[in-house]
């Protein structure tokens, strides 16, 4: 005949029901009642109670949180994560649009684009218009002007036209106007970096705050779970069937899971602020991040050489320093061209329809050719080219020194996104062998063959490694960014 059950174990259950279903009701965050998988019925008798009467205990595996970049309604209680979607395209493509560093390297290109006009301009024309009116002393002299010009003035109004026209400097100009343009060049790659730049941080602020959203679900449904257990064993408490001890541990489980709320709370709108200000806001904008690999990101890649000759072609800061070096070396070249001749043409003509009567003749008109030879001007020229020499080489060397250091960055970054992608392995086994954990230390809890602090360090195992498997999938989605960006793309 079998054993009837106690009145003390009835009560227990039917608190415990009754504390399952005030949680239920008050809209925690599960679809059903959460429930275990039943242990045989000739082992659950737990502390005096008969088999059948064991309450039901919170759910070993508590809901899976959604996949990243899903649009989900809030876990009650929790922070809404609502707003309109924003793909990872859609954030670079702001961030283009909006981020002033980008109209700074564009607005910067610009004015380098006009230096090369401003070294090209030796070589055109130069036009000069004057108009001179002089009233003088009768007869009158200068006789202490300090130079070596006709001291006589005489009383005129009078306009004319100068034209100068470099014919040759032997180079020198044709090495400004190249170097100019090196530069006009170097800038432009400087421009497409900061694009570059401006992607991969937009990359890692989304990749963030998809990881800070995620890790905000998982405290969310924690905090849920643990409320739910705390009732439980509260209600036990109360039936005598639990110790007060449990209670307190319950009740600390449920603190701590609090804490992780608010920090992922914080967490979550800290990474959010992070993105708007790489997309160039000033406002506060919440967005439903969408993360388009649904979970099954490609594989890492294997073969880092190849991706180094690739960066060594395609990086744009590379190509801006190579510029820069190659300007280097023409204004070298165009300072040491400074002692070559220089001919230039002028000409001369105007009219002085009021003038002295010396001046017989109402109109004048000149031209010319001269030849300026650099003699002696204190080693100046010899200083200015060594010194133009010296950067040129010291350029060259940054030239090297960058190209080692790209290929050390894109070795580094394929072995992280390598190790990244194991750890998403590792922390997905991590996950399931925690699942498992919790499935065993609360059916032992619920026998009665473990204490309170068996099933507690079983759900902070379980917390952590949701975590860490959340992590892990962004953590290698930035990894992959960053290995984008070693290689210029």
């Amino acid at each position: 005949m079998s054993k009837q059950p106690s009145t003390r174990a009835l009560q227990a259950l039917l608190i415990v029901l009754a504390a399952g279903a005030a949680s239920a009701a008050s809209g925690v965050a599960y679809s059903q009642s959460p429930k275990l998988p039943e242990a045989p019925a000739s082992h659950l008798i737990v502390l005096g109670q008969t088999a059948g009467s064991a309450a039901p205990m919170p759910p070993a595996n508590p809901p899976a949180p959604p996949a990243p970049g899903q649009v989900t309604a809030a876990v009650p209680g929790g922070v809404p994560m609502g707003g309109p979607r924003l793909t990872i395209e859609q954030a670079e493509q702001m961030a283009i649009r909006n981020n002033p560093n980008i109209s700074v390297a564009r607005l910067l290109a610009l004015a380098q684009g006009q230096v090369t006009r401003e070294a090209r301009s030796i070589e055109m024309p130069m036009a000069t218009s004057d108009l001179d009116a002089v009233d003088a002393h009768h007869d009158s002299r200068i006789t202490g002007g300090g130079s070596i010009t006709s001291s006589r003035i005489l009383n005129k109004a009078a306009a004319g036209l100068t034209v100068s026209q470099l014919i040759t400097d032997f180079g020198r100009t044709h090495n400004l106007v190249q170097s100019a343009r090196s530069d006009a060049r170097a800038q432009l790659e400087s421009e497409r970096a900061t694009v570059l730049d401006m992607t991969l941080t937009v990359d890692q602020a989304f990749y963030q705050a998809l990881s800070a959203q995620a890790v905000l679900r998982v405290a969310q449904i924690t905090v849920a779970q643990r409320q739910a257990t705390g009732d439980q064993v509260n209600a036990l408490t109360k039936a005598k069937v639990k110790s007060d001890l449990d209670l307190s541990f319950a009740n600390v489980q449920i603190s701590q899971a609090n804490l992780l709320l608010l920090d992922a709370k914080n967490n979550e709108q800290v990474a959010m602020a992070e993105l708007n200000n790489v997309m160039g806001s000033e406002q506060d904008r919440q967005y439903t991040l969408v993360d388009e690999t649904n979970g099954n990101p490609p594989p890492a890649p294997t073969d880092p050489e190849a991706m180094v000759q690739q960066a060594l072609q395609q990086r744009p800061d590379l190509a801006s320093l190579n510029d820069r070096y190659l300007s280097a070396r023409q204004y070298a070249t165009a300072e040491r061209d400074q002692w070559f001749p220089t001919i230039s043409a002028l000409a001369a003509g105007g009219g002085a329809p009021v003038r002295d009567d010396l001046i017989e003749s109402s109109w004048y008109a000149g031209a010319g050719v001269n030849m300026s030879i650099p003699v002696f001007n204190g080693f100046l020229y010899n200083a200015e080219t060594k010194e133009a020499r010296y950067r040129a080489s010291a350029a060259q060397e940054q030239v090297r020194n960058l190209r080692d250091t790209i290929a050390r960055d894109v070795r580094t970054a394929v072995l992280n996104a390598q190790t990244a992608f194991q750890r998403i392995g590792v922390t997905q086994d991590e996950l399931n062998q925690a699942n498992f954990a919790m499935d065993l230390a609360t059916a032992r809890y619920k026998i009665g063959l473990s204490s309170i602090v068996e099933l507690t360090q079983a759900q902070l195992a379980q917390t952590q490694a949701q975590i860490d498997n959340a992590n892990a999938r962004y953590t290698y989605q930035t990894a992959l960014a960053e290995v984008r960006y070693e290689i210029g793309q």
